[in-house]
């Protein structure tokens, strides 16, 4: 039997499917629900508690308190304001110890992985080492593939988005003929592509790759039905993800939206040319 598992459960479907996994593999498990960010619907019936984003001090509590080995981070959680997160004592000591608030988001989770882990003694794993379908594989998710004509901007993209990561700024870029007419920051993909439903003209693909120095237990990219949705309604052809770097969250419904929508949803080799 694995050890107990802990989810620390932001926003989206992945704690929800999460969740099920452990059910369905009668793993036992334990939910921290992120207030203000954490669907009650996906922990209703499981063992949680809810807690503030800033209460690290209380979380981990709770997490030993159920005797939570091993740990995983599932969906979204953006790093609100200092004050208005309202850190607890010992969120203060780690933002303070390791300067990591001035670290951009990616460097800061690698930052807090290293602190659970050394500090505290838990062994953080990824989504995909709990649920292991939810990676991205080669090729199309759907039966849309892209086209010929999609090739410069998926190459364009993921350039783009190598440096935006590099920069440790965000994950996604949108290109459109040749140009790119978006790139995510801190508000994430929704907020990207809701700004480039105002861009002129239709086509162009959102391309999103993970951080090169990231962690990749945490914050991988993630398709959702949801994002096929707003993608669509952006006018764009398709999203491109890396195979292996990315989360497919229920690739069913995922390649049911795409197909319904017309667009194409891809995994893409590492380092390879689209």
């Amino acid at each position: 039997m694995p050890p107990k598992l802990g989810i620390v459960a932001g926003c989206g479907d992945l704690p929800g499917v999460l969740v099920r996994a452990c059910h369905e593999s009668s793993r036992p498990f334990f939910v921290v629900a992120l207030a203000g960010l954490a669907d009650s619907a996906a922990v209703a019936g499981a063992p949680h508690a809810w807690e503030r984003l800033g209460r690290m001090g209380e979380i981990i509590r709770l997490l030993k308190r159920e005797a939570v080995r091993e740990l995983v981070f599932a969906g979204g959680a953006r790093r609100p304001p200092l004050l208005r997160m309202r850190p607890d004592l010992r969120m203060l000591r780690f933002l303070v110890s390791r300067r990591s608030w001035r670290l951009g988001d990616g460097r800061l989770l690698n930052a807090l992985l290293d602190m659970l882990e050394r500090d505290e003694g838990f062994r953080v794993v990824g989504a995909q080492d709990v649920a292991p379908d939810l990676l991205a594989r080669p090729g199309p998710v759907g039966r849309i593939a892209p086209g010929v004509g999609n090739d410069a901007d998926i190459a364009l993209g993921r350039r783009e988005a190598l440096a935006l990561g590099a920069a440790d700024r965000g994950q996604g870029v949108v290109a459109r003929d040749g140009t790119v007419i978006g790139r995510e920051g801190h508000a994430g993909t929704d907020a990207l592509l809701a700004r480039c439903r105002g861009a002129a003209g239709t086509g162009g693909v959102l391309v999103k790759l993970p951080k090169p120095m990231q962690d990749r237990r945490v914050d991988l990219p993630t398709v959702g039905v949801g994002t096929v949705a707003a993608a669509a309604a952006a006018g764009l052809a398709g999203i491109a993800v890396e195979a292996g770097g990315a989360l497919i969250v229920d690739r069913r419904a995922v390649a049911e939206a795409a197909d319904r929508a017309g667009l194409f949803v891809v995994g893409l080799p590492p380092g390879a040319a689209p």
